[in-house]
């Protein structure tokens, strides 16, 4: 059974700028990742939330990433095996994200 996993990563970006920068991070992780753990789905359902859905080890991750005016949100729903490690996908969530998109606090 899959549980919800939220992280809230803060920015000081426009929406524009987010959208590009989520863009070429998506096509890096797709040149990657895809090889090892399988294909990066996504699609942006409306202007501020981009869809995806990542399957690892037959493990099905399905979220969105929400763009508000100062911080991003990410929804996930973990797999039950996987949600053991769920600091870890926090952690590394924000870390690259944080990275993305400069925040002080990743």
């Amino acid at each position: 059974m899959a549980k919800k996993l939220e992280i809230r990563v803060p920015h000081e970006l426009n929406r524009e700028e987010i959208r590009q920068r989520l863009e070429e991070a998506l096509v890096k992780a797709r040149e990657e990742y895809t090889a090892t753990i399988g294909p990066i789905e996504a699609a942006w359902e409306h202007e501020d939330r981009m869809r995806i859905l990542v399957t690892v080890m037959g493990m099905r991750f399905d979220g969105n990433i929400e763009i508000f005016a100062e911080e991003l949100v990410v929804q996930l729903e973990v797999p039950g095996m996987a949600f053991l490690f769920a600091t870890k996908i926090r952690d590394g969530i924000q870390a690259r994200l944080g990275g993305l998109i400069g925040s002080q606090q990743a």
